[in-house]
């Protein structure tokens, strides 16, 4: 039951609920949907923001933790995954999957090495060039704390079925789809 804005106890609707948002049907006319359904579909959008919240408060704690930042991070991914595949990483390879310049890919290489988080090695196969190498307690962290959370997100995935799953991957296909239509020109 809604409380009065007069006594003090008025909670504001979700922020992600068109009725409250856009009353007016401007950008979205729920008029024709039941209002479960409605419920339902803003109960979606909360547990999506809820999760975002979550994973990125994980994601920070992980990088306090290693004391990295945001980039360090994605790149030591994909160093570790690239060491699992057993690819020789290189600078420039690193560079390319994180969208660096040259020299911003240096600085990032200089700074990871510092903190002793990779080791620099000549090339297996080409020993003028250099690849990257994730150390053992680097590699160690981050099987500890991303590496968990990952295991743990595989298998609430894998606990759906089969066809729920596929539902799942058609809704982020929408859900990519209505983004990429709603980018500014």
């Amino acid at each position: 039951m809604a409380a009065s804005a007069n006594d003090g106890n008025a909670e504001v609707r979700s922020l992600l609920d068109p009725r409250s948002m856009d009353p007016a049907g401007e950008l979205l006319d729920v008029r024709d949907l039941p209002r479960h359904e409605v419920d339902q579909v803003v109960a979606v959008l909360e547990a999506m923001n809820g999760w975002r919240d979550l994973e990125r408060s994980l994601s920070e704690e992980a990088r306090r933790y290693m004391r990295l930042g945001e980039t360090d991070m994605r790149a030591l991914r994909y160093l570790i995954a690239a060491h699992r595949q057993g690819v020789p990483t290189t600078p420039g390879m690193v560079a390319r999957h994180l969208g660096l310049s040259a020299a911003a890919a240096t600085k990032l290489t200089d700074r990871l090495e510092a903190g002793g988080h990779i080791r620099r090695r000549a090339h297996p196969e080409d020993r003028r060039r250099t690849v990257l190498e994730v150390t053992e307690s680097t590699a160690a962290s981050a099987r500890a704390s991303i590496g968990r959370s990952h295991a743990q997100r595989f298998r609430a995935v894998a606990a759906l079925t089969p066809d729920d799953r596929a539902s799942v991957l058609r809704f982020f296909a929408a859900l990519s789809a209505s983004s990429e239509q709603a980018e500014p020109d």
